[in-house]
Formats: C-alpha cells, sequence, structure tokens
C-alpha cells in the first residue's frame, strides 16, 4: 500500500469501532485542499534547479490547518497526504485546536548551500503563502528543516502580509520562539513512555533503549532518557550507529552531533559499530524510531525483540508489521500519540505568539508534561476497556472528535 493508504486503513480500522457514516469517512479519508507549485531556485554555481513543492490540507473541523514542512527527496504528494492524515488525527487526539495538514518540497537539504536552502524557503513560502495564514494554517520543522528555515519562512510572509511571528511555529527564540519547543517533541516522547511504564508497573529507570535516528527527535529523546536513568544502548543517523550493552555516553555522541559529525566515526571509540538495521532487531527493552516512516516492516517485524516500541518517527510501522508486533505481544505506543509533544508544543508557540507573552520553560514543560499523560491515559482507557490496541483507540479517539466537530459544523 501506498503511505495515504496505510494510514487510511488504521483510520478505517477505528471507524469500524464507532458509529460514522460512510459518507462522513469518505470526507475524513480524503484532503479537503492540495496544492502543488513549482520552486525554481538559481543554485550558487548559476544552474536552475527546479523543485516540486506541496501543501496538504487534510481537515479543518476543529481549527486552522497545522503541520510541518518536510525537504527530503521522497517526500512526494502521496507521503505529504499521509502526514497531513494523521495530523488531524494527532491534534485532536491531544485535544489541540487544529486540524491537520503537512508540506512538503521534495530536495536533498543535505546537497544545498545555506544560500540555496534560503532562496527555495522564501520561493516557496511565497508560492504557498495564498493557502497559509495566522488563523488559517501554521507550518512548522519537520525532516530536512529547521528553526532556521521557520525564520525564513516567517520573514517571507511577513514582507507581504506584515510582521507575523505566529505564522510559523519552531522558531528562533528572537523572534517569537517558545523556550522549550525545540525538544518538545523528544521530551513528549519520553514523558508518554514514562506514563507507560507507570501504568504498567515498569521501572524506566531499568529498562535498555535503541533509538534509531540521532536528529531533533531522537537526540532529545536519548537525553531525556539518561536523565530519567534509562540505559541508552544503541543510537544511530544516516552514517549508521553505535552500540553498547553498558550505556553509550549520550552527553559525548550530542557534542558531536552538535558538530555534525556522523556517529559512524565513532565506531570503537564510543561503541561499537551497527547498522540503522541491526539497531531494530537488537535485543533491548525499548525501540525508539525516531528517523523515517516505513522503517519496521513484513521482512523485519518478526526480529524485533524490544517488548516496547515508541513511534518517535511519523509513520515508522506499516499495518502488515503492526500486526506482526502485536501479535508477538509487542507493546506500540503509536506516533499520533508518543511523538504528538511537537505538535503540541507548537501550539504553546502558537499561543504565547499570538498574546505577545513568552512563558518560562519549566512552565511550557509542565503544561506539555500534563497533555502526554492525560492523552495516554485517555488512550490506555479507551485500549483496555474496548480490548483493542493503543493504535486502534488513539486513532477512534481522533476519529470521533473530528467527526463530532464535522457533524456540528454541517459537513455532512
Amino acid at each position: 500500500m501506498s503511505p495515504i493508504e496505510e494510514v487510511n486503513a488504521y483510520v478505517r480500522e477505528a471507524a469500524g469501532l464507532l458509529d460514522i457514516s460512510d459518507d462522513l469517512l469518505t470526507v475524513l479519508t480524503t484532503s479537503y485542499r492540495e496544492v502543488t507549485v513549482q520552486v525554481p531556485v538559481r543554485l550558487d554555481d548559476g544552474r536552475l534547479g527546479v523543485y516540486r513543492g506541496y501543501r496538504v490540507q487534510h481537515n479543518g473541523a476543529r481549527g486552522p490547518y497545522k503541520g510541518g514542512i518536510r525537504y527530503h527527496p521522497e517526500a512526494d504528494i502521496d507521503e505529504v497526504r499521509a502526514l497531513a492524515s494523521l495530523m488531524t488525527w494527532k491534534t485532536a487526539l491531544m485535544g489541540l485546536p487544529y486540524g491537520g495538514a503537512k508540506g512538503g518540497v521534495q530536495c536533498d537539504p543535505h546537497a544545498m548551500s545555506g544560500r540555496e536552502l534560503e532562496r527555495l524557503t522564501r520561493r516557496f513560502t511565497n508560492a504557498i503563502g495564498h493557502v497559509i495564514g495566522v488563523q488559517r494554517d501554521i507550518p512548522a520543522p519537520d525532516v530536512g528543516t529547521n528553526a532556521q528555515t521557520m525564520a525564513w519562512m516567517m520573514d517571507a510572509y511577513s514582507g507581504r502580509y506584515g510582521h507575523s511571528p505566529a505564522i510559523v511555529t519552531g522558531k528562533p527564540l528572537e523572534l517569537g520562539g517558545a523556550p522549550g519547543r525545540e525538544a518538545a517533541t523528544g521530551r513528549g516522547v519520553v514523558y508518554c513512555l514514562a506514563a507507560a511504564c507507570r501504568r504498567w508497573k515498569l521501572d524506566l529507570a531499568t529498562l535498555t533503549v535503541a533509538v534509531q535516528g540521532f536528529g531533533n527527535v531522537g537526540s532529545w529523546a536519548a537525553r531525556e532518557l539518561v536523565e530519567c536513568g534509562a540505559r541508552v544502548v544503541a543510537v544511530s543517523d544516516v552514517s549508521g550507529g553505535l552500540h553498547d550493552e553498558r550505556g553509550l555516553d549520550v552527553v559525548a555522541l550530542l557534542e558531536r552531533a552538535d558538530r555534525r559529525e556522523p556517529l559512524a566515526a565513532a565506531a570503537g571509540h564510543l561503541g561499537d559499530a551497527t547498522t540503522n538495521t541491526e539497531l531494530l532487531e537488537l535485543d533491548v527493552d525499548v525501540l525508539i524510531p525516531a528517523a523515517l516512516g516505513g522503517v519496521l516492516h513484513e521482512g523485519n517485524a518478526r526480529s524485533v525483540q524490544a517488548s516496547i516500541v515508541v513511534e518517535a518517527a511519523n509513520h515508522p510501522t506499516t499495518p502488515e508489521a503492526d500486526k506482526l508486533l502485536q501479535d508477538a505481544g509487542v507493546r506500540i505506543l503509536p506516533d499520533v500519540l508518543a511523538n504528538a509533544g511537537g505538535v503540541t508544543g507548537s501550539y504553546f508557540e502558537w499561543a504565547q505568539d499570538i498574546q505577545v507573552f513568552q512563558w518560562k520553560e519549566d512552565r511550557f514543560n509542565a503544561e506539555l508534561r500534563d497533555v502526554m499523560e492525560r492523552a495516554f491515559c485517555e488512550t490506555a482507557d479507551f485500549a483496555e476497556g474496548r480490548g483493542v490496541s493503543l493504535r486502534q483507540a488513539a486513532f477512534a479517539i481522533g476519529l470521533e472528535r473530528v467527526a463530532h466537530a464535522s457533524t456540528l459544523r454541517g459537513y455532512v
């Protein structure tokens, strides 16, 4: 199945637990608006690079659209549709006043200079500027983008529509960003895992963890896990990974990441070499896929030895793998729940920008923890009460809330 077909398979499965008409389900499994734009960029060597950009607005029944901007060679329309749909259910599950959207440009940001990325970002922002807005659609960072990207987006949009810091979230602090937002997705992953451990009578400090992906999300999750006393025994990035059963020196690895040094180059010094594929199959208590989607699939799901999978990445598990893992007794904290700390933190930032009032980071983190723990408990209560998986419960809760809002507004 394609990415959007896989997501819609989860949606239809959840709909079977609810009283939702076929007509409404058709609305909820398709996008409200899809914008495809050409993004021509003059490269540093004088050549003209022509890229394809997208903004998909899936559903806005509960509020303005919300979702990140991804720069990646595989960020095609089908992947962006799937990610936009996931945002709809994620924001509803977390109780945020948003709908779901996603954006992307098919490019390789690692092969582009800073000047080229700035030109690309400004051109793309101008191309989609008519469908985004502070109360219409608020982008954020995603794979291949960061706070600097959001600063360029804000500036490009503000140049046309007036100073608008709330047009994007995940910005630098100096431009209206929120203390705590950068770490929010990774911290939220650990807050969710900690809540699950309390409910399942597990001691997080005794668990071994492997983290695939050491970008913003994976690195912050690893840092938070170490602070909680857990033993991070394996991490990886695009270059490969490191493994040490005694526990890795996460602080040293974070310092390397800050210097943009590949993890694989530290093999033999900070840990034994491993691959991204091998990491998924290590004998650990907790596996955290925090990179790209589809890494757990029918071909490797039977080899997963972890008893808990925490989906820090978007859509890292295919439906086939999901069934195999559940049949094996693996507990899965689904992406629409586990990685929702990012959009929750974005909501906090957006609210602060509208009020022109910045919170302290302690308040940000306390509010984030409360939202993540409440959402986990609601999901677990539903799952246990109905005898379904956490993923089915999470999708059902989000679907029910969006369906109710759609009916109230007279969409169908």
